[in-house]
């Protein structure tokens, strides 16, 4: 079993008994184009690239890996590897996420904080 551990990584799938692949086409909600716009964003920027997007994924292991949609794989990813490089503190993205929010309450006429 430790073999499998350390040549297999949380995406390397192949040969595992899985459900059929859904290959049809489906619409990406806008928070999902807004992640992939970002990842453009990350790389033209040179922050970064897509070798350590990858690597960022794999560092979340099997098990969160198996829990977060494509995008949101991608999400942490890039949180957890912008926090690794400075560029981003765990502070900085919770007072983002809490304006975010709050923007969304307002638009939405909820009260400060309903969502959260």
């Amino acid at each position: 079993m430790s073999d499998v551990i350390v040549t297999r990584l949380p995406n390397d799938v192949g040969g595992l008994s899985a459900a059929p692949i859904d290959q049809s086409d489906h619409v990406l909600a806008p928070w999902e184009k807004r992640c992939h716009a970002l990842a453009d964003v990350l790389d033209f920027h040179k922050l970064i690239n897509t070798e350590e997007k990858r690597r960022g994924v794999e560092a979340l292991g099997s098990e969160i890996v198996g829990k977060l949609s494509y995008y949101e794989r991608w999400a942490v990813a890039f949180a957890n590897i912008l926090f690794q490089k400075g560029v981003l503190t765990p502070e900085d993205l919770a007072k983002r996420m809490r304006e975010v929010e709050r923007r969304l309450a307002a638009e939405r006429g909820d009260s400060p904080g309903a969502g959260i």
